[in-house]
């Protein structure tokens, strides 16, 4: 099994009202963390991740690993596996290119629905810029930097491509300005690759029964 990895450098297609409301089959996110992150963390990454996928109408139910055999039914499924503490304790005014902050999982040219993003490994590369926010807008913030992580490697997944972009969430490089910036998304070309992808039509056609 290889890894599609996702690399750092120091330094939208708008959906229509009608669909959105007769398509409301989401995708289960399964997640997994070494070490549960705080309440605002957490809510941050998923609010991010959900407004960078809704104008591509590709909505999601989060769930823990464990609730994997609870019953939970959908379409289409990926699990998320966070490595390290996902947490803003002991920041130090020096950042570092750390190498990958996430990664796809691909078995013989085939990419798997599965997913990893390094927490303590984006900490280290946005620290130094999570220092000059208010300690109260913190976790949100860095929150957010391991949503358009996460939304990274699921384009990979849902567009089944290893190509990235050359703007945007699809970029294989992100500069810590990036990562923190008030609004990402992706660009065109990736918009239509992930309304136009396998998991779209599997969606369409669990929503209208057919």
């Amino acid at each position: 099994m290889k890894t599609l990895l996702f690399c750092v450098v120091l330094a939208a297609l708008p959906a229509h009202s009608e669909r959105r409301e007769a398509y409301p089959v989401p995708i289960a996110l399964y997640t997994h963390f070494q070490h549960e992150p705080p309440p605002a963390v957490f809510d941050a990454l998923q609010d991010e991740v959900n407004s960078i996928m809704a104008p591509m109408d590709l909505h999601f139910s989060w769930h823990s690993q464990s609730a994997a055999h609870s019953g939970v039914v959908s379409v289409v499924a990926v699990v998320i596996t966070f490595k390290s503490a996902c947490d803003v304790f002991g920041l130090t005014p020096h950042s570092s290119n750390p190498g990958p902050l996430g990664w796809t999982h691909i078995s013989d040219g085939v990419i798997l629905p599965f997913a990893g993003v390094d927490c303590q490994a984006i900490r280290a590369f946005i620290q130094k810029r999570l220092l000059t926010i208010s300690a109260e807008g913190r976790e949100e913030a860095y929150g957010r930097a391991l949503g358009r992580v996460l939304a990274h490697e699921l384009y990979h997944i849902f567009a089944n491509t290893t190509r990235h972009g050359t703007y945007g969430v699809a970029k294989s490089k992100f500069t810590a300005q990036e990562l923190l910036s008030p609004k990402f998304q992706f660009e065109g070309r990736e918009s239509l690759a992930l309304r136009t992808s396998k998991a779209h039509t599997a969606l369409e056609w669990a929503a209208f029964g057919r």
